[in-house]
């Protein structure tokens, strides 16, 4: 982790959403200012309807924001540059159903032009990692849950982004996999990627974020070393709980 190299700024990031038959707006991210390192695990905090998935969809470039700055590598989010550098895993892994593991790899592969040699090297480096090893020639329409979220989580890998941004990476697994995957994510961390975490299980986050921002109501509450929001004897969970209730207070 390198504090003095910044992969993703935000300054006073504002997202507006305008409904089409009343005057009345809703502010999904209200002047968020965000700093995340190169080289760090940053979890993304906060309850459903808290600006997580829309400060995500803006670090994408699949949204715009109403206001404010953005910067991801350096570089607005939108431009081609940046999405060839960025892997994403959604919350639901959008996979097509009749295409096997090292199909469905290959042709993200091709998406984002890599080279075929390299491509097919990368592809079965992934499928091993993920533990897919044994599925990779069945269909994805006869995978479980857990199967189908391994497989979403090696598409996110196959461009060797510098950015990997995860949302609720450990839905659907049962804990030894989980494990592992956290296992997978803390090794990204030491090959210099940067990681964006976003769970709604807070002991995944404290045992493998370096830093947590807490968002409720488009707004940041707290940012910082989880080593050093917590006091001694809380869990992440404690403290976002208390967090959350103080901001409605």
């Amino acid at each position: 982790m390198s504090p003095d190299k910044i992969a993703i700024k935000t300054e006073n990031l504002t997202k507006v959403y305008k409904t089409t038959f009343s005057r009345y707006q809703v502010k999904a991210v209200d002047n968020l200012n965000l700093e995340i390192y190169e080289g760090e695990i940053f979890g993304l905090l906060g309850p459903n309807g808290s600006g997580k998935t829309t400060t995500i969809k803006i670090l994408l470039g699949l949204l715009f924001p109403t206001s404010g700055l953005v910067r991801v590598l350096g570089k607005p989010p939108d431009e081609v540059i940046v999405k060839d550098r960025i892997g994403f895993l959604p919350e639901e892994s959008y996979l097509y159903r009749f295409l096997n593991a090292e199909e469905t790899l290959d042709f993200y592969g091709r998406l984002f032009r890599i080279p075929r040699k390299e491509r097919l090297a990368r592809i079965d480096h992934l499928i091993k990692l993920v533990g897919l090893d044994d599925a990779r020639k069945r269909p994805v329409k006869e995978y479980s849950k857990g199967m189908a979220r391994r497989l979403g989580f090696a598409q996110a890998l196959i461009n060797d982004p510098a950015l990997i941004i995860l949302d609720e990476p450990t839905s659907g697994l049962d804990p030894l996999v989980a494990r592992q995957v956290k296992d997978i994510i803390l090794d990204l961390q030491k090959q210099g990627k940067t990681i964006i975490l976003s769970s709604h299980l807070l002991a995944d986050a404290e045992t493998i974020c370096n830093r947590v921002a807490i968002l409720h109501q488009g707004q940041l509450q707290k940012m910082g070393a989880v080593k050093e929001l917590l006091q001694p004897g809380e869990t992440l969970e404690t403290l976002f709980l208390k967090t959350i209730q103080a901001s409605r207070s």
